[in-house]
This record gives C-alpha cells, structure tokens and sequence, in this order.
C-alpha cells in the first residue's frame, strides 16, 4: 500500500476468524472493493486487547472458535465497546446461534460459505452506519458552536437540521426585541420549546408564562389573563392577580392562539396596541411590560379568508414570524432524535439504552409523522417500556404505524399534491402505464424509499412482504 494512500475505512475493520484460509478470503474480498483498513486476527485471545488499543470500525467475528467462543467475545465488545458494529460470520448449521447473537446486539451476520456480494453489503451498511453517528456527533459538537453566538441556548432542541439552524440564527437576532413573535408549526414540532429559548435569550428578569388558548370562552380566558378584583362575579371571594402579572417583566407565551374566539381576540388586541388591559370587574387598566410570543398550528391566512381571526391581530401578533418545519421536512435529524429519546426512556424506565438498528432508521423515514417529534417520542417510550435485550424490535413502531395510518403508510420527506399523504406520479402528457407497468413502478419506487427492505416497502404498498416477495420473483423469472 502506498504511504500517501488514503485509508478507507478510516478506523480499521477487524476480522476475527481461527481459518487463516477464511481470513484471507474475506481479507482479499474487502481489499478488492476498496477497504484498505484491515486487521485480520486467528486468535481470539487478542481480541479484547486489539479493540482497547485503538479505535476500530467493525468487527467480523466467527462464532466457533477455540479458546475464546464468538457468542462470548460478542458480549464482551458489546459491554466495553458498544459502539463497535459486530457482524457474525457463521457456518450454515449455525444459522440458528447467529440470529440469537443478533438479538443479543449483533448489527448483522454473514453465512458461510460467505458470499462476496452479501458480505460487502454487511460491511459497507456497517460503516455507513458508523458514518451517520460520527456526523451526527460532530455537528452536536461543532456546528452550532461555529456559527451562533449563545449555542448553549439551544441545548435542549435536539437537531441538526440546516433549516433549524437559519432559525436559530433569526432567534438569536430577534431575542432582545420587545416586538410580538408568531411561532407557527404543526402540532409537536416544539413550538414552546422555542419561545422558551426566545425567552432566554431575551434577557428579560420576568418570568415565563404559558397560557394554551385552546378550548377557552371569553370569560376564562380573561380570568385566566387578567385576573378578576373581589366581587367580580358570583364566587370571586379574593381578588387575584392573572398570568399576565405573573408574566410582568418577562414573556407571555400564548398558544394556540388561533383558537380563540372573537371577544378574546379584542382584548389582545388592547393588550398588544395599548400594553394594557382590565381585569374582571376593574373599570380602570393595568399596565403591562410582557413580551407576547404567540404560537398556533392553524392556517392563520384560512382563518383570515373566512373571517374567524382579525386581520389587525394578525399583524399585530406577526412582527416577526418563526415557522418550525415538520418532522418530515427534517429527515436528516431523526437519527439523533431517536438517539436522544432512546437515552431519555431507557434512564426514565431505568433500563439500559437499547441499540436501534439501521432498518429503524429506513422505517421511521418513511413515515409522514402528523404528530412530529412529540409523536416520535411516544413511540420510543412505548417501544422502550417493551423493550427486553439487545437491538430495539420494530414491532412497536410497525404497530404504531399501522394504527395511525389504517388504509396506507404514508412516506415522509416525498412530494405530495398539497393534501398530505397523497403521492404526486407524474406521467407523460399523452400516455398512461398499463396496470403491470404501474405496479412494477410503485414497487420499485417502494423498495428504493425502503433502502431495499422488502418488509418496510410492503408496509408502503399496503401488502404483506410475502406477496412481495412472490412478485419480485415473478418479475425476475419473466426477465429471465
């Protein structure tokens, strides 16, 4: 090998097999496709001491073996060494021992004989594996640091999403303001989590208040704001300050605030035009110095068309305007997402933090996520709370698929005709597909979205993966 020669990968692949033949073989196999990176062990007893010494991409590890068994040295990396990808490689009779070592954490295994074709595809899932938690890693590390004054402010919004990141620059420009701010997002996507971080940032001493106008008449909303004076009304025995006071020298984080009714929506506007406001049975206004910060999941301009919300609140409340993009926009950030609440779970259940495994990944991207992060993390909890040894089952996440989308498994992240959920197939202007051609081009679209896992894209199609299965063997036969 060539000094300047690049290594690839660039942590080294150990291959750990008592067969100097096999170890040769797998050796010549990845050297052949590129890998330059290799260690080659015929001693199971080295094991443990060669991954201590320095960092290692993944391990090829034969399961029978003298001195020390394959099954035992998986363990043992997995406890001391859990970030390193292990791949089984096992004789045909073993098939059975394999598939235990795989729920015991193993990323993959491998049947010998080992054909190049399936072995290649194991590494190379491996390192791409390896690839995305470094990536991910170094822009938690780095990126925000790089180009934001106050990072640190943004520590609890997990993301590195380059969309989040304009954001978080605009927060950052906008913080010190005394200007209303309209966070507008779909449900889930962390609309309080962002004005608490706009608060933050504003260096405001008051406190931050939050008021969810959802459901609320006029009546309660004004208590609940304004507060009411003695003998306000039947059974208002004290006087009692609102939220607003509470909010005095700080932010009032209204949300939902495309919920509130006409009434409602007037005094607002007082309180926002004026910066005062009157308390039930009060004929003289209070002062406020609260910031508003106002979020909804409504179409605001809807809602405009049809008369249901005031055009001079409106503009009153969008002085600055922050739209938080849906999960399905952020593909990118659902690797460290899931990360995130897989840590969370596991310490809140007191369980040990299972390992996700990269057909989680295929899947979740594939899902159109209506309830965004707060959905996501439901079902981490709930797939945790389920959660036995080694890697995290999928079943959980299939159910919860299921049940949400019972008539189709919406891909997230595609392009749609505007309704969401609803595919957009462009065809040529003068001609249609025959049926077959139709299907063959769902099938292939399925199965590209799904990485090529034939469980997840007959979960798209709305079949079971047998009946895929069947006809993608249809399909070769009639090329043969």
């Amino acid at each position: 090998m060539s000094v300047s020669e690049p290594l690839h990968p660039r942590q080294p692949i150990v291959v750990v097999d008592d067969e100097e033949a096999i170890l040769l073989a797998i050796d010549t196999t990845l050297r052949m496709a590129g890998m330059n990176n290799i260690i080659t062990c015929g001693d199971s007893r080295r094991v443990l001491d060669l991954v201590s010494e320095q960092p290692i991409e993944l391990m090829l590890l034969d399961l029978n073996m003298p001195h020390i068994t394959g099954e035992r040295l998986l363990d043992a990396v997995n406890r001391d060494h859990p970030d390193i990808p292990v791949v089984i490689v096992t004789g045909a009779v073993d098939v059975e021992t394999a598939v235990r070592c795989i729920k015991a954490g193993a990323f993959d295994y491998v049947v010998k004989p080992v054909e190049e074709e399936r072995l290649l595809t194991a590494v190379s899932r491996a390192i791409s594996f390896q690839d995305l938690k470094r990536e991910n890693l170094a822009l938690k590390q780095h990126i925000l640091a790089d180009t934001l004054e106050k990072p640190e402010a943004f520590g609890e919004i997990v993301t590195n999403n380059h969309k989040m990141l304009l954001i978080f620059q605009y927060i950052e420009s906008i913080a010190q303001t005394s200007q209303p701010v309209l966070i507008r997002g779909e449900t889930g996507v962390g609309k309080e989590l962002i004005a608490r971080t706009l608060h933050s940032l504003s260096g405001l001493p008051g406190n931050f208040v939050a008021v969810n106008a959802a459901g609320l008449d006029d009546n309660v909303f004004s208590d609940t704001l304004f507060g009411h004076v003695k003998g306000a009304y039947t059974g208002a025995n004290r006087t009692r300050n609102g939220l607003i006071e509470q909010a005095a020298g700080g932010t009032l984080f209204l949300d939902e605030i495309g919920d509130l009714n006409h009434a409602s929506q007037v005094k607002l506007l007082r309180l926002l035009q004026e910066g005062e406001y009157f308390p039930l049975g009060r004929d003289r206004p209070r002062k406020s110095d609260a910031r508003i910060v106002a979020a909804t999941n409504r179409n605001l301009s809807r809602l405009l068309e049809t008369g249901e919300f005031r055009k001079d609140l409106n503009y009153r409340l969008r002085t600055h305007r922050i739209y938080i993009p849906p999960l399905r926009e952020r593909l990118d950030d659902i690797p460290l997402l899931v990360e995130h609440f897989l840590a969370d779970a596991a310490q809140s259940l007191g369980k040990k933090k299972p390992t996700p495994s990269p057909e989680l990944f295929t899947l979740l991207k594939n899902y159109s996520f209506p309830g965004n992060i707060r959905e996501l993390q439901s079902m981490i909890i709930d797939a945790v709370s389920r959660h036995k040894t080694g890697v995290l089952a999928l079943q959980a996440f299939r159910a919860h698929i299921d049940r949400s989308q019972p008539n189709k498994t919406v891909t997230g992240g595609q392009p749609t005709d505007g309704k969401r959920g609803t595919p957009k197939i462009a065809f040529a202007a003068q001609e249609l597909p025959t049926i077959k051609e139709a299907t063959d081009l769902l099938v292939r679209e399925a199965l590209q979205r799904a990485d090529g896992n034939q469980s997840i894209a007959a979960g798209m199609l709305g079949i079971s993966q047998q009946a895929l299965s069947k006809r993608l063997k249809k399909a070769r036969k009639g090329k043969g």
